[in-house]
């Protein structure tokens, strides 16, 4: 994200957005009733309507808009910010309803009537590049998987199968499946330049592979290795918690969020400083009890896709208000998931309250 002005203290914000992940920190930057300008292409009606002359082409206008609706569809790589115009040329309407779709290359401004403490944390995490980017691949015999850790969680990148081979009743690996997983290592180093490779398997099948031939010295220094029980797509979340990944990781955003839930979880345990749903959650909020509010961008939206955002935002200012930090898990890691089997939002207190 780069920023072209800012002056958060008047609730103004224009920004170029630069990558995918820029549209996950907007989503979670902009609340309804802010206003958003910017160019835009809309649909404009030539004639009255009344012939066959009339004609609909498409023309590039700069508009403010009220925002009503924010839908972000991460895997689509789609955010979308809805609402009624409030300014623009003479010929569009005021009040009726326009739609900006947010992509890289997109320069917008923000305007709100205050920017929370957690969003102004967001705009400055999306702003600095992201210190460690890491290619992860868990295998087996049969089959590996890959993946690259991304400010809001982590992307798949792809999966290989192996074809193995029984001699005396032994399972091996044969050796061309070894290779075909230092290929595609090497073209992902290559491609994403991650700071670090997490290669995770169950048994020894990764010190095998850091014995062949064909992988290089300069990728082998990069190389973590990590064990997992086994290998299916959700043995990438078990690798992220290993504690040899999150040494590696203690400055990305995800080890921050998987500590958070860890947190709140053995808070939960043991009857402690905790609370979580929503209901228990809007009670507490009430007695500035809630030192931190762990929610899931799934829950949030979810509730507006209910258009029930109203009372969520409410109660984020009601903690922002009250000094309480305000933290934003992805629900595209396991910790985030866990969240969600909560209810999607939980908060640890400064102290322990019977409810």
């Amino acid at each position: 994200m780069k920023i072209i002005h800012k002056n958060l203290k008047k609730g103004i914000l224009k920004i170029k957005i630069e990558n995918l992940d820029d549209l996950w920190y907007l989503s979670q930057i902009i609340d309804s009733n802010d206003v958003v300008k910017g160019k835009t292409i809309r649909k404009i009606k030539l004639g009255d309507g009344s012939d066959k002359k009339t004609k609909i082409i498409k023309k590039t206008i700069f508009i403010a808009i009220s925002v009503k609706k924010i839908e972000f569809h991460k895997y689509s790589n789609i955010l979308r910010a809805s609402g009624k115009i409030i300014a623009g040329p003479d010929d569009i309407s005021k009040g009726s309803y326009h739609t900006f779709n947010l992509e890289p290359g997109t320069i917008i401004t923000i305007e709100k009537t205050k920017f929370l403490k957690y969003q102004i944390e967001k705009i400055d995490e999306a702003i600095k590049p992201t210190k460690s980017k890491i290619l992860i691949c868990v295998f087996d015999r049969e089959e590996s998987f890959f993946a690259i850790s991304k400010k809001y969680g982590y992307e798949l990148l792809s999966s290989i199968k192996g074809e193995v081979a029984k001699k005396d009743q032994k399972i091996t690996i044969t050796k061309s499946f070894y290779k075909e997983i230092i290929k595609q290592l090497e073209q992902y180093d290559k491609r994403y330049k991650p700071t670090n490779i997490v290669v995770a398997s169950p048994a020894f099948w990764k010190e095998d592979l850091m014995k062949e031939q064909s992988l290089r010295k300069e990728l082998k220094k990069k190389i973590v290795l990590a064990t997992c029980s086994s290998v299916k797509q959700n043995a990438i979340n078990e690798v992220l918690k290993r504690q040899e990944v999150q040494a590696i990781m203690k400055q990305d955003r995800i080890a921050k969020e998987v500590n958070l839930v860890e947190e709140l979880m053995q808070e939960i345990s043991k009857e402690g400083k905790a609370v979580y749903g929503l209901r228990q959650t809007k009670k507490i909020a009430e007695t500035g009890a809630i030192a931190k509010l762990l929610i899931t961008d799934k829950f949030i939206q979810k509730k507006r896709q209910q258009e029930k955002f109203y009372s969520i935002e409410k109660l984020m200012k009601q903690i922002d208000s009250m000094q309480g930090d305000i933290f934003i898990i992805s629900s595209d890691h396991d910790a985030g998931k866990r969240l969600d089997g909560l209810g999607g939002i939980g908060g640890i207190l400064r102290y322990k309250i019977n409810y």
